[in-house]
């Protein structure tokens, strides 16, 4: 036999996975087409000969033969359900026949994907239950509200928004603030969620510690709008807000390593002692959240607050303007003047800056440890005012010894190793 025929480059190797793709959807409405002459149009058999037919539609004749095959199996699926059991207005296997089809046909360009696709889509079929159920008794209208302001936010208005600097000092970048009110969205959102599957006692830190390697200040804000929302919760809260900068410590090791290992070595002792600071601190509110006695759950309402989202966004604009103006006023020249201002916004970038200087030989690795530290520290600045904004005086009273905490780590550990 010749295996060759079945090489993953090759037409018989790619109609093989429209074939698979065919019976993976198939075997799924098979098992829900019934029996008898209410039994649903299409089955395993069905679905295979659609999906390769798109497939073959595909290699023989490209696009002008695709849509016309398209056509003949859109009738077929009109067809069917006139005369199919009017008892079920629903049409999903029809349409699962057109995507089949198309599945089919991409899997002649993009297998890999053809196949990862419809992996999805069988999916998304068999979970016809849980999903009905999830819509109508677990999801709440507000929730469900909150779910389209967030996609409208994230896929409608942030595409439109120019990407480019404006204003003074061309400091404001509108695509990079919006970007910050998406996320700070979505954070919330996904704060939300690991509450109502975990419980706050536990879902808020998890999700803090995740949502961190997003952005630690959009995850500080989002907590803070949370914990002042509903104050019972606040020392989850903090745990999830003091994870989240754990989360920076390690992806500051990860791009400054990436960058350059000579700087890693060289800040590497200061982010050690850091990341154990901020897992120290995150943790003791997290198990002083585990004991307390009160409710481990979020009475329901909103999964984010736009409004915070919103003034989120103004306060870093305001940093990112006063990290403009030091940079007009000092200048590039000196590194640790230029990491520090742009710290205000974003730590990692400035520490990839000054790792890459070490990297082209214009800076000594010992020399990046402090630039690199100053930019740690104004980023704390940040989220220490993001803090007190999102949260108010208690949420920021609890976050505000953590960071500290986290950056005298820093520092200190640069001191023994400077010793």
């Amino acid at each position: 036999m010749d295996l060759g025929a079945f090489a993953a480059d090759t037409e018989g190797w790619r109609l093989a996975v429209a074939l698979g793709i065919g019976l993976l959807l198939g075997l799924e409405r098979e098992r829900r087409k019934g029996s008898g002459p209410s039994r649903a149009p299409a089955g395993i058999r069905t679905f295979a000969l659609v999906a390769l037919f798109g497939g073959i539609s595909m290699a023989i004749g490209g696009v002008a033969v695709l849509a016309v095959g398209l056509g003949f199996v859109a009738a077929i699926a009109v067809v069917a359900y006139a005369l199919g059991d009017r008892s079920d207005p629903g049409v999903t296997t029809e349409v699962a026949l057109g995507v089949a089809f198309l599945l089919g046909a991409l899997a002649q360009e993009e297998p890999s994907l053809a196949a990862g696709f419809g992996v999805v889509v069988a999916i998304l079929l068999a979970a016809r239950e849980y999903l009905q159920r999830f819509v109508a008794s677990v999801l709440s209208e507000q929730e469900l509200y909150d779910g389209l302001l967030l996609g409208a936010a994230a896929l409608v208005i942030l595409p439109l928004v120019p990407d480019e600097a404006i204003g003074p000092y061309d400091a404001f970048n509108p695509f990079t603030i919006w970007r910050l009110v998406v996320l700070v969205m979505a954070v919330g959102a996904v704060g939300y969620i690991a509450v109502r599957l975990l419980g706050a006692r536990l879902g808020l830190p998890v999700s803090g510690f995740a949502s961190g390697f997003i952005s630690s200040s959009a995850t500080i804000g989002a907590m803070g709008a949370r914990a002042r929302k509903d104050p019972s919760i606040r020392r989850p809260a903090v745990a999830g807000a003091v994870l989240s900068t754990l989360a920076t410590v390690v992806q500051l090791v990860l791009v400054v390593g990436a960058t350059d290992r000579h700087a890693l070595r060289e800040i590497g002792p200061s982010m050690a002692v850091a990341g154990v600071a901020a897992a120290g601190y995150g943790l003791v509110f997290g198990l002083r959240a585990l004991r307390h006695d009160g409710e481990n759950a979020i009475a329901r309402g909103r999964a984010f607050e736009p409004r915070t989202a919103v003034l989120f966004a103004l306060a870093v604009g305001a940093i990112l303007f006063a990290s403009a103006f030091l940079n007009d006023v000092f200048g590039t020249a000196g590194a640790t003047i230029s990491a520090a201002a742009a710290g205000f916004a974003d730590t990692h970038s400035a520490a990839i800056s000054v790792a890459s200087l070490v990297a082209s030989g214009n800076l000594e690795a010992k020399d990046a440890v402090i630039p690199i530290l100053a930019a740690f520290t104004t980023n704390s600045l940040t989220k220490a005012v993001l803090a007190w904004t999102a949260g108010g005086r208690g949420y920021a009273f609890q976050v505000w010894p953590g960071l500290l905490l986290v950056l005298v780590a820093a520092w200190a550990g640069w001191a023994l190793t400077a010793l």
